[in-house]
Order: structure tokens, then C-alpha cells, then sequence
């Protein structure tokens, strides 16, 4: 069975009084169930003071070894296994959760909430360890994407731009032209494209 066919057959309804937990942080409940949010791939104690998931993405396991088990990482905020997340791992999720979500409006403060740390803290760390800045890779992932359909479609630079979450088309000129070192039509034209 694959890994969402898993987690589909996992879904349950969620008691209220687990639910009405973690969406007002209740600490007396720690230890007694965790939650994982299935579009962000991290568990959380009840007490986590990040921002209250949408009832549908959240599994409840009774244990945290369940949630490890079932492949979702710990919280660096609330720590539900008691041990500090590695940067290393928690910037792992974070250029997932960019890879997977590329194309949606993504800030520092998004990125911060949905890996349950602070936008300042985020910045940094994800510096020192790819050695770019959370804008610079979301860009570089979306230039690598315009490239490819550059080449591989007759989709106008408007329409890429908006494919690679960049609705702006004088914006998307100028980040792409900043990264390639051509205008996306200058960049189809080189690649020998009769597109």
C-alpha cells in the first residue's frame, strides 16, 4: 500500500475534546494523544502553540513512535519527542514543503508557520545550511521550472510565470532574467525552439 493510501485509511474523526485540545493548546492532554498535520508532514503535542490546522489535515496517534512510524517529523516548536529536531532535518522539510508548494503564494511567514518556527530563526538557519535564503531557493525552483517549460510547451511567459507562482509578468521577467541571465523569450529562442 502506498504512503497516502496509508494515511487515507488512517483518517478518523477526531474526538471533540481532542480536537477542542489543540486548537486551544492544552497542555493537560500531552502525552495522552499527539496530532500530525498530513499537508505539512510534522506531529505536534496538543500544547503546540503554532497555528491551528485545518481539522481535516490532522491524524491523532497515542503515541509519538506511531507518527515517527507513519513518516511525519517532529515539531521543532513543541518538540513531541522530547528531543531537538537537528536544522539540518528541519531545513530538509522546509525545501519539501517549498518543492511540493512552489507555486502558491509562499512568505517567511508561512514557511515559518507551516515548519513551526520563527520567520527570523527560519531565515537564518536555512541560510547557514543551503547557503541561500528561503526567496533565493523558492526562486531558483521556480526559474528551473519556467525553464523547463520554456522548452517543452508553447505556453506564453505570462502564462509560465503564473505555472511557477509568479502572476506578476514583468516580475517573472526580471527574476528570470536575473537567475539565467536572459528574458524567458530570449532564453525559448536559444534553445532552439521554434516555439
Amino acid at each position: 500500500m502506498k504512503h497516502t493510501e496509508q494515511l487515507h485509511s488512517l483518517k478518523q474523526t477526531i474526538p471533540e475534546e481532542y480536537w477542542n485540545a489543540i486548537i486551544k493548546n492544552d497542555s493537560t492532554y500531552d502525552g495522552t494523544f499527539f496530532y500530525a498535520v498530513q499537508t505539512t508532514g510534522i506531529f505536534c503535542r496538543p500544547s503546540c502553540k503554532s497555528r491551528p490546522p485545518k481539522y481535516d489535515n490532522v491524524l491523532i496517534f497515542p503515541y509519538a513512535e506511531q507518527a515517527l512510524a507513519h513518516q511525519f517529523r517532529p515539531c521543532k516548536r513543541c518538540k513531541p519527542t522530547g528531543a531537538r529536531v537537528p536544522d539540518q532535518e528541519w531545513i530538509y522539510g522546509v525545501t519539501d514543503y517549498i518543492d511540493k508548494h512552489y507555486t502558491e503564494a509562499l512568505t517567511l511567514d508561512v514557511l515559518a508557520a507551516v515548519s513551526h518556527g520563527s520567520p527570523y530563526h527560519l531565515h537564518r538557519v536555512f541560510k547557514r545550511i543551503t547557503g541561500q535564503t528561503p526567496v533565493q531557493y523558492i526562486q531558483a525552483k521556480r526559474v528551473t521550472k519556467a525553464q523547463e517549460l520554456l522548452k517543452q510547451t508553447h505556453l506564453t511567459v505570462s502564462e509560465i510565470g503564473r505555472q511557477v507562482g509568479i502572476s506578476n509578468a514583468a516580475y517573472f521577467v526580471s527574476v528570470f532574467r536575473k537567475h539565467i541571465g536572459y528574458t524567458p523569450a530570449h532564453y525559448r529562442e536559444k534553445q532552439g525552439s521554434s516555439l
